[in-house]
């Protein structure tokens, strides 16, 4: 057993072909998380779109400048008017749109928090205020039942199992090892 795992034939020194079974070599890791992905890096992007992207300068009762925040609506035809979707205080300014002047759109693109994020929209305004306008919108439509930016798709996914017992237990095919071991310790 000690030549196996040690010969020329194996490529792993040190483990036992058992060992190793269900092992994927590195290289073939990466291959399969590039296919997965894409090769293209837009896939790698959380895309939404919108009717409006207001820009606003919120300043205090002072005239101090407080902070700047980007404003996501979405036109609602039943009430004839703006909705709020989203805000996002800028922190960068690549969260600040500007014109594609081949397509006329809007567009900022930065990082959300883990998420590169780029959003579209058919208009923008930007405005000087001395109140919140993203508070004012939440009497025409409380905050609980906006419709959100996107959610990356790592956040709606489940969580995967811990371990290979836990994954054995799901599926015992996806990794032998992980069954063999389960089989194991409940025949002990």
């Amino acid at each position: 057993m000690e030549s196996q795992a040690h010969g020329a034939d194996n490529p792993n020194p040190g483990l036992s072909p058992a060992d190793t079974e269900g092992i994927v070599p590195t290289a073939s890791c990466l291959w399969m998380a590039a296919v997965l992905v894409g090769s293209n890096p837009a896939a790698l992007v959380v895309t939404d779109q919108v009717d409006l992207i207001e820009v606003n300068h919120y300043f205090d009762e002072h005239g101090r400048h407080v902070f700047d925040q980007t404003i996501y609506y979405e036109w609602c035809p039943v009430q004839g008017r703006y909705q709020v979707r989203a805000w996002r205080l800028v922190k960068s300014p690549s969260q600040v749109p500007s014109r594609d002047p081949v397509t006329g759109q809007y567009s900022a693109l930065w990082h959300d928090g883990g998420v590169l994020r780029r959003v579209f929209a058919k208009s923008v305004r930007e405005t000087w205020t001395q109140y919140d306008p993203e508070l004012s919108e939440q009497e025409f439509l409380p905050k609980d039942q906006r419709r959100d930016l996107c959610k990356p798709l790592a956040v709606l996914a489940p969580q995967l199992p811990d371990n290979d017992t836990q994954l054995a237990r799901l599926t015992p095919a996806a990794s032998p090892r992980a069954a063999r071991s389960a089989t194991e310790s409940t025949q002990r």
